[in-house]
Formats: C-alpha cells, structure tokens, sequence
C-alpha cells in the first residue's frame, strides 16, 4: 500500500508526542524495564523537547498517512542537528516509526525512499542512522537498503546502557 506523507508542523505537536510514545512503547517495551522505558519516554517525547525538535531548521519530520489515520513518521536531521558528527553533509534517519496496526504495508520502506529522494535532490553524499543491536527487524531492513555498520555508540532508556549501531550508505 502506498501512504501519503506531508510535513509536519508546530501544529502536529500533539500528534506527533502521541505516536512516538506509542511506536517506542510497542515496539520496545518487551525488552526493557518498564521503569527505564518511562523514563525514556517522559525524556524524550516530552511536549518541550519535541517543539525544540520541530523547530530546529536543520530538523524535518514527515507523517505518513494511511487511510487518512497518522500510521508512523520519519524525523531527518543535517548539519548540527545531526546526532553524531558521521558525515556533515550527509542526511541522518533518525526515527523511522511505524504504528503496530500499520506495519508490514511498505509504509517504512515507503518513508526511507522518500528519505533518499531528498537526500537526491539536496546532493547528500550519504545517508546514516542508528540502530539498537539487538533490533533484528530493523537491522535486516537497512541492510536490504545496502546500509553497512560503519560504528557503534551507548544508547540509554532510561538507566539501561544499550549499544546502537550506526550504519551508513554513500549516494556518490
């Protein structure tokens, strides 16, 4: 199925906390203390930090909508926004978030097609995310992508030190 994807805005705040608290939750409640998950969550899906996020200009998020409901979004960074100095003029996926109802329809591969096409037109020599080791899912996507691990970093839900890695591919 094909979504349609749009800017968000200050006005999708509300939105935008409700799905990333609830795509985070689903997908990694299983495998974390539910303490350290709230924590997580109350840190970074907080309505101040998230109107930060939305306005910084070196930030972008886009939903993606499926049957006119919000299904997921996808936050890009460049330049400072960036979350790990990987490559300056490269274009960092920092989340791509799928709700449970709406994944296994395209719609993330939908969202970092649409992260290359940018990445295309802007002239980005590479695209790069992070993603926890132990998201088999999510690491099998990427690769599919010809995404390859280029280094690691500590990743903390709350107090629990996990390891994310960090993969890049080049467009040049």
């Amino acid at each position: 199925m094909t979504g349609m994807i749009r800017p968000c805005s200050l006005e999708d705040l509300t939105e935008l906390q409700a799905i990333s608290r609830e795509t985070f939750k689903e997908t990694f409640a299983a495998d974390n203390d539910p303490a350290d998950l709230e924590e997580y969550l109350a840190a970074a899906y907080n309505v101040e930090k998230l109107q930060r996020e939305l306005k910084q200009p070196e930030s972008r998020f886009y939903f993606i909508y499926l049957a006119e409901q919000v299904a997921g979004y996808l936050k890009l960074n460049t330049g400072d926004a960036q979350t790990e100095a990987i490559d300056p003029k490269g274009l960092e996926v920092e989340r791509i978030y799928i709700r449970k109802a709406f994944k296994r329809q395209g719609l993330g591969r939908q969202l970092l097609n649409y992260a290359f096409e940018l990445a295309a037109q802007e002239s980005r020599a590479s695209i790069w995310l992070g993603v926890w080791e132990d998201n088999q899912n999510a690491l099998k996507f990427y690769h599919s992508f010809g995404f390859k691990q280029v280094g690691a970093h500590d990743f903390y839900v709350g107090t629990d030190k996990q390891t994310d890695l960090l993969m890049q591919k080049s467009l040049l």
